[in-house]
């Protein structure tokens, strides 16, 4: 007689329990995971069909398998074959009679492999190997000997060939089976963005809580660590089990449901109860959630009807799509001491040579992290173990990223540190698939990208797929600053091939040459780890052969010469180019330089190049304004006067194109349209103010929207008195707040005279930076002992390339 009681099966005596459900998804292959309480003779069959209800052993011949745990009296362990008995061994899988113990059986190709406890191809106790292997095995049978035994949570598993699949644990049920078509954690596509902790709500991966809810005893799973950031919930350091016998399976499910997820629907009956167990455990954000409803409900009376469930979701205000740890109702404190203390930790965290990293908690990094998941649960070593090596990882970059994994947000050191460790932790990120850590990393390299810093970067991130943005602004920013990123260093040159091809084809190159072009693409094909012009490669191939000298990346320099706009080029240049040994030994480069040369000496293109943007100016090309002698018309201010050569001049800051400003308010002798009108004024000052607390003075240029200038020169006027300054700084800047010093002046005796003219070059690689704001600024008082805060010139010029 079966007796069917609730969730498990009571098999009497010499009697077998048959389901259809209850078979291999493969003949021969499967693996079945079960509880059972015996005092001995656990016995599970396995046949080819459907077996007998009122089955004997020795009354079947039909080819099968039988393993009995606990034969001869619970001593032995026997397995037999079509009857015949192949294995009899003493003292391995022993029964309990007292409570339900987890076993599992698995077979492949007639390896037949025996362990105990709920996670397959764990705890092995014994294995044997059918030299004539039954391949058709396929159904299940739960039997017994002389002695009831009980069954439940019977779950049939498939296997892999290597036999070391990852077992994904179904939910509980009676006999519950994987459904077809269910795909192995292993196998799904890397969902990265919808990862998150819901992917664990009573899943028995990674549990080490048990519930046992209501009379009829239902075990649900859970983890410490969640529990413990967000209530007071009864757990030690061992693997604990929580008693709910009043509780039913719903309202827990509820509870464990809002924890996991930050969301959970229950029938307006049972808020109650849900409000009591979540008082109990102390999840105060929840029981704050069924206060409120209940008072709602009880105030609107329409709203409540009997049967009807109501939702309650956690309010919180983070913007994460998925279910991570700091965005649900966990307390980020408790769950900070976790990390700190390592209570409750089940994985020790090496890197190689560095020693212990951190004790962590695998469903923590699991709850972010898919390729942690599938390490702590795929069945191999670091599943098993509870410690882990990690290779060719920065111990400071995994620190950051562990700070980020139980709290949410990047620490301040992080913040402050815009290079090389917030590219490692942006590896990381990449690395194990936490998506908000990758976001942030992008987010404060871009908020930190500069001209020093887009080489590097882009080094970096070209070879990431998921950085396609941020290498796209990389390449946007390198081609708007072409000249300052390929003459203040030779990084350039150890961008890979396709990077830098990008970026020499932008629409936005901005160059203030296009010999620029040429020089950059020659290094780049040498990969020179100096900078030289085309002169210098030209000597070289005196004696050398492009394919010497080019080596692999030849091909490239022939697809990127055709980019550069020879027709721009002075005529002066391109005969030196026509001559160069360059020309002779590179066919296109020659015709290129020819075509170019027919073009300015005839001034026309051929019919067809019309539309060809070889012979078109740049959308974004500078203006050179270049200086020739002090008070000249040939500075920006008075461009900008013309509106830019459109007009005869007016005053700029009366026409309202440029303004001015200075650091004392506007009056009879600090006037801004003085500095750049054409007539002379005897005094003509900005005063000091204070700024954090120290003096200064400064006049301060704004050359309008959408305009920037690469300053490569300018020109100040001395004003009628003898004010002469001696300390101060000439600085550009994109925002008007932050500042790049272009010229730092250390007790400069120029100006000696009033009403005198002086003008100084801008020099080094900040002089190929584009500014849309400059000033003049005292860094220490003048020669005047009266006021030696007025900051007193009465004209100002800027030269350079303009845009």
């Amino acid at each position: 007689m079966i007796e069917k009681k609730e969730e498990f099966l009571t098999v009497a005596p010499f009697e077998c329990a048959w389901r259809k459900d209850l078979k291999f998804r493969e003949p021969g292959r499967g693996c079945v995971v079960f509880e059972a309480v015996a005092s001995n003779d656990i016995t599970l069959v396995f046949r080819e069909n459907v077996g007998s209800r009122h089955y004997h052993y020795k009354r079947d011949s039909s080819p099968h398998y039988t393993v009995i745990l606990g034969s001869h009296r619970n001593r032995r362990l026997r397995i037999e074959a079509d009857g015949e008995t192949v294995v009899d061994v003493a003292g391995v899988g022993l029964c309990c009679s007292s409570s339900f113990q987890s076993y599992w059986i698995s077979i492949l190709d007639g390896l037949i492999s025996i362990g105990k406890g709920k996670y397959p191809f764990q705890n092995i106790v014994f294995q044997w190997l059918d030299s004539n292997p039954n391949y058709n095995v396929l159904y299940i049978g739960l039997c017994s000997w002389d002695k009831h035994v009980g069954y439940r949570n019977v779950n049939v598993l498939s296997l892999t060939h290597n036999h070391m699949s990852l077992w994904k644990h179904v939910s509980f049920g009676e006999y519950q089976v994987e459904e077809e078509g269910d795909e192995e954690l292993e196998d799904q596509p890397m969902d990265y963005d919808n990862w998150g902790l819901t992917n664990f709500l009573e899943s028995w991966e990674l549990s080490d809580v048990l519930f046992i809810v209501g009379v009829e005893e239902r075990p649900v799973p859970a983890h410490k660590a969640v529990l413990a950031a967000c209530g007071d919930f009864p757990i030690t350091s061992s693997f604990f089990v929580i008693s709910l016998p009043t509780v039913t399976y719903p309202v827990l499910h509820a509870l464990l449901q809002y924890i996991y997820t930050g969301w959970t629907q229950i029938p307006q009956e049972q808020l109650g109860s849900l409000r009591a167990l979540s008082l109990q455990f102390e999840v105060m954000s929840l029981v704050k959630q069924c206060e409120e409803t209940m008072e709602r409900l009880k105030l609107n009376q329409k709203l409540s009807d009997s049967g009807k469930n109501v939702e309650l979701s956690y309010p919180s205000t983070r913007p994460h799509c998925c279910t991570t740890l700091p965005s649900l109702s966990i307390s980020g404190q408790r769950l900070k001491e976790l990390q700190l203390t390592g209570q409750y930790s089940d994985v020790d965290i090496y890197i190689e040579g560095y020693g212990l990293i951190a004790q962590t908690h695998k469903i923590v990094l699991s709850s972010w992290s898919i390729p942690f998941a599938k390490m702590f649960t795929n069945g191999m070593s670091e599943s098993m173990s509870s410690e882990i090596t990690l290779r060719d990882v920065s111990p400071e970059a995994f620190k950051a990223m562990l700070d980020f994994l139980y709290s949410g947000e990047l620490n301040d050191d992080v913040d402050v540190d815009c290079g090389a460790l917030l590219l490692e932790l942006l590896l990381l990120a990449d690395q194990f698939g936490v998506t908000l850590l990758h976001q942030e990393c992008c987010k404060m390299l871009l908020e930190c990208l500069s001209e020093d810093s887009v080489c590097p970067l882009l080094q970096v991130v070209s070879l990431i797929p998921s950085c396609k943005h941020i290498k796209e602004t990389c390449q946007t920013k390198f081609a708007r600053n072409f000249d300052y990123c390929t003459s203040a260093s030779a990084d350039f040159v150890l961008l890979d091939e396709t990077t830098f091809s990008n970026i020499i084809q932008h629409p936005d190159l901005a160059v203030t040459s296009e010999e620029k072009v040429l020089n950059a693409i020659l290094m780049f094909g040498m990969k020179t780890k100096e900078l030289v012009a085309w002169e210098v490669v030209d000597e070289f191939m005196t004696n050398s052969k492009p394919e010497l000298l080019f080596g692999e990346r030849l091909q490239l320099v022939l697809d990127l010469v055709p980019f550069v706009r020879f027709p721009l080029l002075p005529c002066s240049l391109l005969k030196k180019l026509q001559n160069s040994n360059i020309s002779w030994q590179i066919p296109v480069f020659q015709s290129l330089v020819n075509e170019a040369l027919n073009f300015v000496e005839s001034g026309l293109a051929k019919p067809e190049n019309k539309e060809n943007v070889r012979f078109q100016h740049r959308r974004s090309s500078y203006k050179e304004l270049q200086y020739i002698c002090d008070g000249d018309s040939n500075g920006v201010l008075y461009f900008a006067g013309t509106s830019y050569g459109e007009h005869q001049w007016v005053n700029p800051v009366l026409a309202k194109i440029i303004t001015i400003t200075a650091s004392s308010p506007h009056s009879r002798y600090t006037d801004p349209k003085v500095l750049v009108s054409r007539t002379y004024q005897g005094t003509s000052f900005a005063g000091p103010r204070l700024e954090n607390g120290d003096n200064c003075a400064w006049w301060m240029v704004d050359l309008g929207q959408d305009h920037q200038l690469m300053c490569n020169y300018y020109t100040l006027r001395q004003d009628g008195s003898r004010a002469f300054m001696r300390y101060w700084i000439f600085q550009g800047s994109l925002d008007g707040k932050n500042w790049t010093n272009l010229r730092v002046h250390e007790n400069e005796r120029t100006l000696c005279k009033p009403g005198q003219f002086a003008s100084w070059p801008i020099t080094g690689p900040n002089a190929l930076l584009p500014f849309k704001y400059f000033r003049v600024a005292l860094t220490a008082p003048t020669t005047d002992a009266t006021n030696p805060w007025n900051l007193c010139i009465c004209y100002l010029e800027l030269y350079g390339y303009f845009l």
